[in-house]
């Protein structure tokens, strides 16, 4: 890829950005009382959070985390108190970042205007931004459209928001870890994109689901870090 083409690349924060798995797996543990690896807990979340939002478009993303942890409850024949319940809505602001994530996109601030497009609240990424520190132009979640990836409610207003930034279309890239959220409606959309694929080094799908649409991508690393090194490389040999 020409990295130097494209003026603005817009992110997946969860997954990409933000250790979800870590965050959700750091609730879900304790609940198990040690019944289920993290694994076999994420795998089996995914289908239920992915069910929830696409029931429910218009509930805010602690809402979703709720009842999609009551239905693994309810699956795994394991009650979810609502105390737990309210444990996993309100732990957002408390995940990770990734180690890579914050210097990443330090470094590709300078090359490109940098925009979030994602699964959540407005203050559950305004707690996780204070971990990455970053300097977004323009910051889409779920509760700004309503709705949530892969539906195309967040790639409109995308589209609404690049005039604006002064980027054209074909000037923008996309970067995400999930194939399932974003690869697939960034094929859709004819929109390039990078796979960050964080999970190269385990095998499954994790907190993700496995995709059911066709997905592509134009360029595959498996970190933030190694996105960046790409990109300073190829604006240092332009």
């Amino acid at each position: 890829m020409d990295f130097t083409a494209y003026r603005a690349v817009s992110f997946d924060c969860y997954g990409t950005l933000i250790d979800w798995e870590t965050g959700i797996a750091a609730v879900l543990r304790p609940w198990a009382e040690g019944g289920w690896t993290d694994e076999e807990l994420l795998l089996a979340y995914a289908d239920h959070e992915a069910a929830v939002e696409h029931e429910q478009p218009a509930a805010l993303y602690p809402e979703v985390l709720a009842e999609s942890f009551r239905r693994l409850g309810a699956q795994l024949g394991r009650p979810v108190s609502e105390e737990w319940a309210q444990r996993l809505a309100t732990s957002v602001p408390d995940w990770p970042a990734f180690p890579d994530s914050p210097g990443a996109l330090a470094r590709l601030a300078r090359h490109y205007r940098l925009i979030i497009l994602s699964n959540v609240h407005r203050a559950g990424f305004a707690g996780s931004n204070q971990r990455l520190r970053g300097d977004f132009a323009a910051i889409i979640t779920a509760e700004d459209v309503g709705g949530y990836k892969p539906g195309d409610r967040h790639f409109r207003a995308l589209d609404e928001t690049l005039p604006g930034l002064g980027v054209k279309r074909e000037e923008l890239l996309h970067a995400a870890q999930s194939l399932f959220h974003d690869h697939v409606p960034a094929k859709r959309e004819g929109l390039p994109s990078v796979w960050i694929n964080r999970r190269h080094d385990r095998p499954g799908w994790g907190a993700t689901p496995e995709p059911d649409q066709p997905w592509s991508y134009q360029a595959e690393f498996p970190s933030m870090g190694a996105f960046a090194d790409a990109v300073d490389e190829a604006f240092a040999t332009r």
